[in-house]
């Protein structure tokens, strides 16, 4: 059900949704590894889609660990709700995020999950998002997100890795996680 509902989507808003299909159990637990989720206190998760990743990082988190969602479809945001009526769900942009780390009480996170398809937006969005992300994360904070292996040597794809570079202490990229549709890889970046 949730799979139909986020090809759905692709197919009426492919530049947000960005992919045919929810990401593997693979490749989110890889995400979530690469974001050191186990060791936060403040998780922020940006563009769940329908929780593909959401699910594993929930099972993932200290039992004191403090978790907000940023989906911006509204649909998705439904979805999250009905799946995982124990999260907070903002709908709202992932450049917001501060603004409700403060709500929580939290100055800053020490953990970002995100499942944006970086890649189909412009540079203006991108640079929004990253600084919503820098200036929401701790010094020593990690961001986590995903690239699929057609999409790496694009020039967007490469602009948006120069970014991180930019705005980032330090930054990785994982094996390529065969099991996903398509495969692909994790981006790390250090705060």
């Amino acid at each position: 059900m949730y799979a139909f509902k986020f090809i759905k989507e692709f197919i009426a808003n492919p530049g947000d949704v960005g992919s045919i299909a929810p990401s593997s159990k693979q490749l989110a637990s890889q995400v979530v590894e690469s974001a050191r989720v186990p060791q936060a206190n403040v998780v922020v998760e940006f563009g769940p889609g329908t929780g593909a990743i959401t699910e594993i990082i929930i099972p993932n988190l200290r039992p004191d660990a403090k978790f907000i969602a940023m989906e911006i479809n509204a649909d998705f945001v439904k979805v999250l709700r009905e799946r995982f009526p124990s999260i907070t769900v903002h709908e709202d942009s992932a450049a917001n995020t501060p603004k409700y780390l403060k709500q929580l009480g939290a100055e800053h996170c020490d953990s970002i999950v995100s499942g944006l398809p970086w890649a189909f937006f412009n540079e203006g969005l991108q640079d929004a998002l990253l600084d919503g992300a820098v200036d929401a994360l701790r010094p020593g904070g990690m961001f986590a997100t995903y690239t699929y292996i057609t999409s790496y040597p694009m020039p967007s794809s490469v602009k948006f890795r120069n970014r991180l570079k930019a705005r980032f202490s330090e930054v990785g990229v994982t094996h390529v996680i065969w099991a996903n549709v398509p495969p692909a890889m994790v981006i790390w970046a250090r705060k």
